[in-house]
């Protein structure tokens, strides 16, 4: 077991998460001791960078369950326990990062804006701030300036350009289920077709939306990574992390939010049916209609 360093820095909300979130992926791909973490390969699939996503696998060894070795990277001493479902208290976490991405998407706020002028804006302590701004950040949404002082990343989805993502995904997603090599990985359908259907267990709530986002990116790029193919896999986590700049503000309503499920498990049932031909013709038509919902030009939906 790895011997924790007591001189390390406490690790951040946002480390502990990314922490969580690692664990999630290792039950999910069924890795075993001796098992090598590839950090870059992480931060993809998390959408961060590599920096948060090396204090989180800190933290893992600061518990024995991994281990760095020199020339030979990360390696699972142990599997860590399940993290616990979502808490409460997440919902409102992410809240604020819905109230600053609406704000932002509206052009109610500038392009840089201090750390005061968000606190004020949102009544919020700077602790909590700092939490939705690293998070954001990991995002790719935002930038830290010198002092308290922070910048947005520019919209680089307008109208124009989210059509020609859609287009973009056209091709490339359906071509990614009938490539030759595709298999979905064991577990992986239960696991996404529990989240879909928690869906509509549970009241719509706008606060849910980032959550209704990561996990509809999540399901896109799983498919592409059941392809076998790495480029189709680095095409969707590009998307993805372009989506997110713009996709949090939904406005569609719990019925859209049950269809877009519904699609996404009706092309689960034909995968798991064999029948990918199909499949494809069902992520085509999902992908086309997603591109022609607008409730206003800013407006964009997980698709």
């Amino acid at each position: 077991m790895a011997i924790p360093d007591p001189s390390a820095p406490a690790p951040t909300a946002l480390h502990l998460a990314l922490a969580d979130r690692i664990s999630r992926l290792i039950h999910e791909q069924e890795l075993g001791s001796g098992s090598r973490l590839n950090e870059n390969r992480l931060a993809e699939q998390l959408g961060v960078s590599r920096t948060p996503v090396r204090a989180a696998l800190a933290h893992l060894a600061s518990q024995g369950f991994v281990e760095r070795k020199p020339n030979r990277g990360v390696e699972l001493l142990a599997v860590p326990p399940l993290p616990p479902a979502t808490a409460p208290d997440d919902a409102q976490d992410d809240a604020v990062l819905l109230r600053i991405a609406r704000d932002r998407h509206h052009g109610h706020l500038p392009d840089y804006v201090s750390e005061k002028e968000l606190m004020d804006r949102y009544q919020l302590g700077r602790p909590a701030l700092r939490q939705a701004l690293e998070r954001l950040a990991d995002l790719g949404v935002v930038e830290r300036k010198l002092g308290y002082g922070w910048r947005f990343a520019a919209d680089v989805l307008d109208r124009a350009a989210r059509q020609e993502s859609y287009r973009f995904r056209m091709v490339v997603e359906p071509a990614a289920i009938r490539e030759p090599a595709f298999a979905l990985p064991p577990g992986w359908a239960a696991r996404m077709r529990e989240r879909h259907e928690a869906f509509f267990r549970g009241p719509w709530d706008e606060s849910l939306s980032i959550a209704f986002f990561e996990m509809n990116a999540a399901f896109h790029e799983g498919l592409a990574a059941a392809s076998g193919n790495r480029y189709f896999l680095a095409a969707i986590q590009r998307q993805n992390r372009l989506r997110r700049l713009s996709n949090y503000d939904w406005r569609h309503g719990r019925e859209r939010v049950e269809v877009n499920c519904r699609e996404h498990l009706e092309m689960l049932d034909r995968l798991e049916a064999g029948d990918t031909e199909l499949a494809a013709l069902l992520m085509q038509r999902h992908l086309d209609v997603a591109s022609k919902l607008r409730s206003g030009a800013r407006d964009n939906a997980p698709a």
